[in-house]
């Protein structure tokens, strides 16, 4: 299992252009249209070269996060996981 790590929360209008594919390629498969103030979340899967988007206002809490992440056999680090709860 590999260890997600936030790389950070930003708004979209703010979000470094080397995570763009990243949020876009979520976007298009959960058919969602992103907005400036769109808050995302950029986790880092250790290990490996992929980033894992979040589009935060789709979570209801953490729990929904780590069952996404065990889809791809990936584990939230604990600070990740504790920053993100006070994003939700």
């Amino acid at each position: 299992m590999f260890v997600a790590s936030l790389v950070g929360v930003f708004h979209f209008k703010e979000l470094p252009e080397k995570y763009g594919p990243f949020v876009q390629h979520k976007a298009s498969l959960e058919k969602k249209i992103i907005k400036d103030e769109d808050q995302i979340a950029i986790l880092n899967i250790t290990g490996t070269e992929s980033n894992h988007t979040l589009f935060l206002d789709s979570y209801n809490d953490i729990k929904e996060i780590i069952n996404e992440l065990k889809l791809v056999d990936a584990e939230l680090n604990y600070n990740s996981k504790k920053i993100l709860e006070g994003h939700l």
